[in-house]
């Protein structure tokens, strides 16, 4: 009985030790991938950017245009 009992024991904490132990070896996998989300640019994150640095281009010529009294701006 005791070694029935013994056996359940272990089974119970080798089953906590697999869960942790694949928590150990993932770890660095999603550590990776996180890093090399933040290292790189997404083609939407680009296209916004793209039409920001427009949109600023636009509007400093816009001002340009006024500043020289123009009304065709």
């Amino acid at each position: 009985m005791s070694r029935a009992l013994l056996g359940a024991g272990l089974a119970v904490a080798l089953a906590g030790c697999v869960s942790t132990v694949g928590k150990v070896v993932t770890a660095p996998v999603k550590a990776g991938s996180k890093a090399a989300d933040w290292m790189t640019t997404s083609q939407d994150e680009a296209d916004r950017e793209r039409g920001r640095e427009i949109r600023h281009q636009e509007e400093a010529a816009r001002k340009a245009c006024r500043k020289q009294g123009r009304d065709d701006c």
